[in-house]
């Protein structure tokens, strides 16, 4: 199986990217942030305190995660509950940072993660992919942007669910976010050491689409 792992910070554009790019390589495109997420939101639904990582440890095992793909999308499940869209707010993205620094949560995740890459071609987008999940992709990429760029696309992302979301407050969010992500000694957001860097800053959607698209194609080719 080929995999493509996609790595990086809040905001860059992984999830579209991936997506888009799996269409066009054929692959299933897995968000393994979702995995995290869907944690995140039974910490929060439970009112349990999800920033105790003895509390953490003691639930984590009780969660039973699910998800299916209708029509290349990918559903998930918090114990037979289509969370798909629920999991999808600031409140339940930094829930998910917060537990994803613990080592436990990390192990649990790991194996369904390197389960779907053992038996599909597969584009993976996170933040440790490239250098945990899958270490041995065939080709890692690691997404960037400005962070005021990013705080802008995730604004416009937040505003198709609730209006009353604003500039300053994602900015502060995806800073926050970024702090987080970068300093856990877990997994901590690095490039791997073979990742291609990627800045999608001043990129359109189409014109990064294109450009990876290539770069993924020769370098799957190269290594046939």
């Amino acid at each position: 199986m080929i995999s493509v792992a996609i790595d990086g910070p809040a905001g860059a554009g992984k999830s579209t990217v991936a997506k888009l790019l799996s269409k066009k390589l054929g692959f299933l495109y897995f968000d393994t942030g979702a995995l995290y997420r869907v944690l995140g939101y039974y910490f929060i639904k439970n009112k349990l305190d999800y920033k105790n990582p003895e509390v953490v440890k003691s639930n984590i095992k009780k969660i039973k995660i699910s998800f299916k793909f209708v029509r290349n999308q990918q559903k998930m499940f918090l114990c037979d509950e289509d969370v798909t869209y629920k999991i999808r707010n600031g409140e339940v993205s930094m829930a998910a940072s917060i537990i994803s620094a613990i080592p436990e949560t990390r192990e649990f995740l790991l194996g369904i993660q390197r389960d779907i890459a053992n038996k599909n071609n597969v584009v993976m987008d996170g933040r440790d992919i490239g250098t945990q999940v899958l270490p041995n992709a065939d080709v890692k990429i690691f997404l960037t942007a400005d962070v005021r760029v990013r705080a802008q696309r995730r604004l416009k992302q937040l505003r198709r669910r609730n209006p009353n979301v604003y500039y300053r407050d994602v900015l502060n969010m995806v800073e926050k976010r970024d702090k987080n992500d970068r300093e856990r000694k877990i997994s901590p957001l690095v490039p791997a050491r073979d990742a291609i860097i990627f800045d999608t800053s001043r990129q359109s959607l189409n014109r990064t689409i294109f450009k990876l698209t290539r770069i993924v194609g020769k370098r799957i080719n190269g290594k046939k």
